[in-house]
C-alpha cells in the first residue's frame, strides 16, 4: 500500500468499534495487556492520541505538541468511550484528507515531523495496537485486516524483518512492538516506529521512500509522487529495487536508502538520490544520484548533494562518503566536485570521488 489516508484511519477505526463492542459489557477496569492502564483508560488514550494528531496537522506544529489534552467526561463507561474513539478517528481521517502534500507537523521520532501520510500511519498503528492490548484483556479476539497491518510495517517499521514463512503482517507487527513472538527471532523489549525523514535543501526536500513506494518504483511505477516529465529516471528505479531488495532480505537500515527530490513550491519529484546501503566498516558510504532531463541544469543535484552528505556526517559512525562516475558522465562529477568532493584513485572502471569529515 503506497498510501496511508484517511480511507485506511476509517478502516482501522470500523475495525476498532466492533471488536471494542463485542466487550462492552465486560469490565473495562480491568490492566489492559502490554501498557499500565485500565482498559477504559486506554480506550481514552487512543481517543487522546487521535485528537492530538489531527490538531498537530491543523495546527501546523514545528516544535512541539499543541499544549492541550483530551480526557473523556467522569462516569464515561464503555460504550461512550468507543463513541469517543468513533469520533476522534473521524476527526483525524478529515483532516489527512485535507492537508496539503508537503506539509508536516511536529512528532518527536525520529527526526521531529511527520506528513499527512504519517500521521495517519501513527493513528492507524494506535488504533489496531491498543484496540489489541484492550481486547487481549477482556477475551476477545482482535486481529485486524491484514493489508493495515501490512502496509503499517511498510510505512513505520521499515527496520523490521518481513513475515517470516508461516507467519502473518499481524503477528509480525504484534512481535515488532513487543506483543507476541515469532520463531527464530528474539522477544522485542523495547522498540520505536520510523516515519521516513525529510530533508531540507534549498527549493528541495529530500523524501525518504518506504519499502512500499520503492517497490513500487522498481516495478514501473510513480512511487505515489507526481513526477516531472511523468517518469524518473533509470537510475532511480534502480536503487529502489536494491532499497526493497534489501527491506525484503531483512538487513535495510532506515534513513539509509533512497530519496526523492521534491521541489517544495509545487510537489513536484525531479530525481533521486541516496545510498548504496548504511556505512561500511570503515565508516565509508556510497551516495549516488540523478535528475530526469527536464530539472537538470538547475543545481537541484548539487544542492541535494551538500545536504544529504551533511545528514550523513552527523552521525558517528559515518568517516567518508564515496561517489563512483563513469569517466564519461562529467555532470556528475561536477555535481560531486561542486557538493565538496574532491577527486580520489580512479576505482576501475569508474572515477572516484570523496567526501571525508574533517
Amino acid at each position: 500500500m503506497l498510501h496511508m489516508g484517511g480511507d485506511q484511519i476509517d478502516e482501522a477505526v470500523a475495525h476498532t468499534a466492533a471488536v471494542l463492542r463485542a466487550a462492552a459489557d465486560r469490565d473495562w477496569s480491568a490492566k489492559a495487556g502490554g501498557v499500565d492502564w485500565s482498559c477504559l483508560k486506554t480506550s481514552e488514550h487512543i481517543a487522546g492520541v487521535l485528537a492530538a494528531y489531527a490538531c498537530q496537522l491543523t495546527g501546523r506544529a514545528t516544535d512541539g505538541w499543541v499544549p492541550f489534552d483530551t480526557f473523556l467526561d467522569e462516569g464515561t463507561g464503555p460504550e461512550g468511550a468507543i463513541h469517543a474513539i468513533e469520533a476522534a478517528a473521524g476527526l483525524l481521517s478529515a483532516v489527512v484528507r485535507t492537508t496539503p502534500r508537503g506539509v508536516r507537523a511536529y512528532h518527536s521520532y525520529p527526526s521531529g515531523g511527520a506528513d499527512a501520510s504519517g500521521f495517519a500511519a501513527m493513528g492507524v498503528t494506535e488504533l489496531l495496537l491498543h484496540t489489541y492490548d484492550i481486547a487481549h484483556a477482556l477475551g476477545v479476539d482482535a486481529e485486524p485486516p491484514a493489508s493495515l497491518a501490512e502496509a503499517v510495517l511498510s510505512h513505520l517499521f521499515p527496520h523490521v524483518p518481513p513475515t517470516p514463512a508461516g507467519g502473518t503482517p499481524w503477528t509480525t507487527l504484534l512481535w515488532a512492538t513487543g506483543r507476541g513472538d515469532l520463531p527464530d527471532r528474539a522477544r522485542v523489549t523495547q522498540w520505536r516506529w520510523h516515519n521516513p525523514y525529510a530533508l531540507p535543501a534549498g527549493e528541495l526536500s529530500l523524501r525518504e521512500l518506504t519499502p512500499a513506494a520503492a517497490a513500487d518504483l522498481a516495478e514501473g511505477g510513480t512511487g505515489g509522487l507526481t513526477w516531472l516529465g511523468g517518469a524518473p529516471f533509470g537510475g532511480t528505479r534502480a536503487a529502489s529495487g536494491a532499497t526493497f531488495n534489501k527491506y525484503v532480505a531483512g538487513v535495510h537500515r532506515p534513513g539509509w536508502g533512497v530519496y526523492a527530490l521534491v521541489r517544495t513550491a509545487d510537489e513536484v519529484a525531479v530525481g533521486g538520490m541516496g545510498f548504496h546501503g548504511p556505512p561500511d566498516d570503515e565508516g565509508c558510504v556510497e551516495v549516488g544520484y540523478d535528475l530526469v532531463e527536464p530539472a537538470r541544469g538547475n543545481g537541484y543535484a548539487t544542492v541535494a548533494l551538500r545536504a544529504l552528505s551533511a545528514w550523513a556526517l552527523t552521525h558517528p559512525e559515518v568517516t567518508s562518503l564515496l561517489a563512483l562516475t563513469t569517466p564519461e558522465n562529467v555532470a556528475s562529477q561536477k555535481v560531486a566536485t561542486g557538493a565538496g568532493y574532491v577527486r580520489l584513485p580512479d576505482r576501475a572502471p569508474h572515477r572516484a570521488y570523496g567526501l571525508h569529515r574533517t
